[in-house]
């Protein structure tokens, strides 16, 4: 029931708030645009509400750790959370809008910075966890109480959750008719371009210092991979995207699935925390259609359906908000995981299985924060399969190692991978890494840039049979079934 009405009320928002709502500046008219995952100035709906009424403008991004059942931040998301920051605040300076840091439950510190500043608005960007909503449903509640305004856009999704239905009017469980029904419908609005500047100065306001939050690791640092490989920010993802369209397009279809190519977009950071809009990639690979080859036009479709399918996951989480610790297929509660083998789960943390396209995935991610996405799903199956380890462990260890962990994609790709998530791959489909290597890395370019070692004859043994474990992975999964079945019998 508290879901529902939580829900509808933002059903509420979303049909009757929007920029033309705004109402225009007065004298002294203070506006606070509050930041979440939405790092950019570029199509930027609550930003760019705020500056249309050329009044004062202060963003504020609160590190929200206390809120009941806010989900902390893994560590590789907390370096990038340090580095897009500092890249956000230079991108409002020329805007005239200062960046406010603070820290603690997110509704004592907007009514703090409200006081503080005297604003008379407070304007954001929607979020779809259920968490999420609850804080922001309270905020707009309490800001109404006290005669200020408050208004959420639609900035994170081409389409919202609600909008998006089968013809019974339930949401959709499986990927290519929700990706054919979005298709269908209205084109996504157009992105926004950066907001002209503030008109008025804004007043001044406490911030925290970025480095008081101790975001980036020390003692040790092991976020040096983390640096050669990425340049969180605005500009980045941009140029990111536009090598992408230029270079990589072409060849997307195919080469997407060979990880010593580097045929993805490497766009899913920059996605997860908003330095780039979904809308501004949808509009941008829309543009170039009519230019591209058949070839191009294939992989410009896939493309698009990739972020279609982070759409999917989103919609799937604000329907089951508790995806990350709970099977979404509820059969999947009779599942029988074994008692914990913790030497495994750290040999797998650590790519040291003997299997050498698991252990090339996993070293890439401690080095990168990053893991090709056939990787991944070698990866995941290999802990949930052949290990017999729930896939909870696999879905906590990509959240604290993964720069691009996202709330919705990474419990709802890991529970793809299991057998028990929404459009989930049937149970017995086990990817064996030796035959991925084969098809995917038959040159071993990419197993050798990271396991260097296994062209040796001092590379250990698998720590498991492949065949002998799916076996076992197999048996329990049709003792599950049974267990299932007797337990529906009346």
């Amino acid at each position: 029931m508290v879901l529902s009405l939580l829900l509808g009320r933002l059903l509420g928002e979303a049909m009757n708030m929007s920029t033309t709502g705004v109402q225009p500046a007065g004298p002294a008219d203070v506006t606070v645009v509050l930041f979440r995952d939405d790092l950019r100035v570029a199509d930027n709906p609550a930003l760019h509400a705020a500056l249309e009424r050329q009044g004062s403008v202060i963003a504020l991004y609160v590190l929200d750790e206390v809120s009941s059942d806010i989900r902390p931040l893994g560590g590789a998301s907390r370096w990038w959370l340090h580095e897009s920051l500092l890249a956000l605040r230079a991108s409002l300076e020329p805007l005239g809008v200062p960046l406010v840091l603070r820290k603690g439950a997110t509704e004592a510190v907007v009514r703090l910075v409200v006081a503080e500043s005297g604003a008379t608005r407070i304007l954001w960007n929607r979020r779809y966890g259920l968490a999420e909503i609850a804080i922001d449903t309270r905020l707009e509640s309490q800001l109404r109480a006290c005669g200020l305004e408050a208004a959420s856009f639609q900035a994170s999704l081409l389409f919202e959750p609600w909008t998006i239905r089968t013809g019974g009017g339930t949401p959709y469980s499986v990927f290519t008719p929700f990706w054919r029904a979005c298709l269908a419908g209205p084109e996504p609005r157009a992105p926004l371009p950066v907001p002209t500047p503030a008109g008025v100065a804004a007043p001044s306001v406490d911030t925290d210092a970025l480095e008081e939050w101790a975001l980036q690791p020390s003692n040790p640092d092991w976020a040096s991979g983390l640096r050669r490989t990425w340049i969180p920010g605005e500009a980045s993802a941009g140029a990111r995207l536009q090598r992408f369209l230029d270079d990589e397009l072409e060849g997307y279809s195919l080469g997407r699935d060979v990880p010593a190519q580097h045929a993805t977009s490497r766009l899913s950071p920059h996605l997860r925390w908003g330095e780039i809009s979904a809308h501004q990639i949808w509009h941008e690979v829309r543009a170039i259609r009519p230019s591209l080859s058949p070839r191009g036009a294939d992989g410009a479709a896939k493309f698009l359906s990739e972020v279609g399918w982070r759409e999917f996951s989103w919609h799937v989480l604000f329907h089951s908000p508790r995806l990350a610790d709970m099977p979404w297929r509820r059969e999947f509660d009779d599942f029988q995981w074994p008692v914990l083998d913790r030497r495994a789960l750290e040999a797998w943390q650590r790519g040291q299985t003997g299997i050498p396209l698991v252990d090339a995935g996993m070293r890439e991610l401690w080095q990168t924060g990053t893991m090709h996405n056939r990787v991944r799903m070698v990866t995941a199956s290999f802990l949930t399969k052949n290990l017999l380890i729930d896939w909870r462990e696999g879905e906590r260890w990509f959240w604290d190692t993964l720069v691009d962990a996202d709330p919705a994609a990474n419990p709802f790709n890991w529970q793809w991978v299991a057998g028990s998530g929404a459009d989930a791959a049937p149970y017995f489909r086990i990817f064996n890494p030796e035959v991925q290597a084969k098809k995917f890395d038959p040159e071993r370019s990419y197993i050798l840039q990271y396991v260097p070692e296994c062209e040796g004859t001092e590379y250990p043994a698998p720590i498991v049979d492949l065949a002998h474990s799916r076996q076992a992975a197999l048996a329990a999964h049709f003792e599950m079934k049974a267990r299932a079945g007797e337990r529906k019998v009346p």
